[in-house]
């Protein structure tokens, strides 16, 4: 066990307006699992990029680990898997390596494949296990579910519980809760270290600020109630001292008015400190000002159905047929495992060319609004996206505000902006999109905790139809009115 200590860490990036930390100090249990949480581009990442030396910066990180970061870059991934593998922890042994992925449910024969063939949970387990194999090495775990299904996720947390020394960036409350010790928040103002897992402090967050909320209403009261009495003792004292004019004890009077003055000077020094106790209140108040979205209601009950589909990729048939309707009101999940074709099922419904089997049936008149999974291709300004998308300036940019985008969010070029933030210009996109059915494939990637519990309030107060995919299991169960499972095409069907 060792500490890692971080003195009066200031950091600002060469473009930027202001610091995106300042002055902190935390220290951290080299032993502990560490869940890291915050808004969409508030520092996470930029956090891990200090800790592993890639900026510059004021104050002092004292630590004698070595920092590894994942996802790990791999410069050329047409190599065999235990070659890269052997790149990464040369000092590990062959059955080593066997044993760590069978802890993650992986056969031993991927580390002779080719690792660009690997699916991406795949290579999310493998290049887990070879980091865990770095012996005395401090992981900096980042956003490690985003292509992993449910099933592997689980396999994954089981993984992480059984180790120990990383801080863990996920917004994926089920996930955190599973498999960390200790919390590190980034708020609005400070950064906090808290024992435990996501539900502790999740509870121990909201007292606290139900306790600030009353707090601050209380001292509201006393600064208006201390207000009202420093103008009634300032009149009193004026009163008394006018009335010295042509008085006969003017020194009776003098000291009444001095009395009146200390008495209105001891008003405002209270009414001071109040106002000072007030100023400390609700720094790091979390609040998510409720989104709306207006579906159109189709005409008919039904409004798509899909028949025997079997997905094709490269000509094979990657699933077992599968059939449903959507029907108004339906909010459909779409489960199954990695690669059995539940993206490719959304494409289908939002008009793309995808290779298929079977019926696809929809509504006359239908109107679709997709979120894809991919951010990748988002770039330029604002204004040009607006323009190109034939949205609502004002309402978009509102809703966007609503998700936590600040005014110099809004100038970024789209391409500099964190992916979470980038999911949520194409969450707002849907929201403002006037459809009938609204077509999500995994909605949530790398978007912050208080923004999936503002998008479950919003579906579960306006009821929109839709099909989606996600494998954030506490957004399923909430929003999910039925799931449909695909299942891969087994090698011999």
């Amino acid at each position: 066990m060792s500490l890692i200590k971080v003195e009066n860490l200031t950091f600002s990036y060469p473009s930027g307006y202001e610091n995106v930390f300042n002055n902190v100090n935390i220290q951290i249990d080299s032993d502990w699992k560490l869940g890291f949480i915050g808004r969409n581009g508030k520092g996470k990442t930029t956090f891990f990029h200090l800790l592993l030396g890639k900026y510059e910066y004021g104050g002092k990180i004292i630590s004698n680990v070595q920092f590894d970061y994942f996802p790990y870059h791999i410069d050329n991934k047409n190599q065999i898997t235990i070659d890269i593998l052997n790149q990464i922890c040369p000092i590990a042994e062959e059955w080593e390596l066997i044993r760590e992925l069978s802890y993650l449910d992986v056969e031993a024969d991927i580390l002779w494949k080719n690792f660009s063939i690997l699916s991406n949970g795949e290579q999310t387990k493998v290049l887990l296990a070879a980091l865990f194999l770095n012996e005395n090495h401090f992981l900096l775990i980042d956003e490690p579910t985003n292509h992993l299904d449910m099933e592997s996720r689980k396999i994954v947390s089981n993984y992480l519980k059984k180790k120990k020394g990383f801080i863990l960036v996920s917004h994926d409350r089920q996930f955190l809760d599973e498999c960390i010790d200790h919390i590190l928040s980034l708020n609005r103002t400070n950064i906090e270290i808290q024992k435990g897992n996501y539900s502790t402090w999740i509870t121990n967050f909201e007292r606290q600020q139900e306790f600030e909320k009353n707090q601050n209403k209380h001292l509201q009261q006393d600064i208006k109630r201390l207000n009202n009495a420093v103008r009634q003792s300032s009149a009193w004292s004026a009163k008394v001292e006018k009335s010295k004019i042509g008085a006969a004890d003017k020194g009776y009077v003098g000291h009444k008015s001095a009395k009146m003055m200390k008495r209105a000077k001891n008003i405002e020094n209270r009414q001071a400190k109040a106002i000072e106790q007030k100023s400390k209140l609700l720094n790091n108040i979390e609040t998510a000002e409720p989104l709306k979205i207006s579906a159109l209601d189709y005409h008919t009950d039904k409004l798509a159905d899909f028949t025997n589909i079997e997905i094709k990729y490269e000509d094979k048939v990657i699933n077992r047929p599968v059939s449903f309707t959507i029907k108004r009101g339906d909010r459909i999940a779409i489960d199954g495992k990695n690669g059995c074709g539940k993206s490719s099922l959304l494409k289908i419904l939002s008009g793309e060319q995808i290779a298929y089997n079977g019926t696809v049936n929809v509504g006359s008149g239908l109107k679709i609004s997709y979120l894809p999974q991919d951010t990748s291709y988002l770039q330029g300004d604002l204004s040009e996206f607006i323009y190109t998308n034939k949205m609502d300036e004002t309402l978009f940019k509102a809703v966007l505000q609503k998700m936590d985008f600040s005014q110099t969010h809004l100038k970024n070029d789209i391409k500099n902006l964190s992916d979470g933030q980038k999911k949520k210009l194409l969450i707002a996109k849907s929201i403002c999109e006037k459809a009938h059915l609204y077509v999500w494939d995994e909605p949530l990637n790398f978007l912050d905790i208080y923004s999936r519990i503002q998008l479950e309030q919003m579906i579960e107060e306006y009821a929109p139809t839709m099909i989606f995919v996600e494998h954030d299991s506490i957004f399923r169960n909430k929003i999910a009115t039925d799931t449909i499972t695909l299942e891969k095409k087994a090698t011999d069907d």
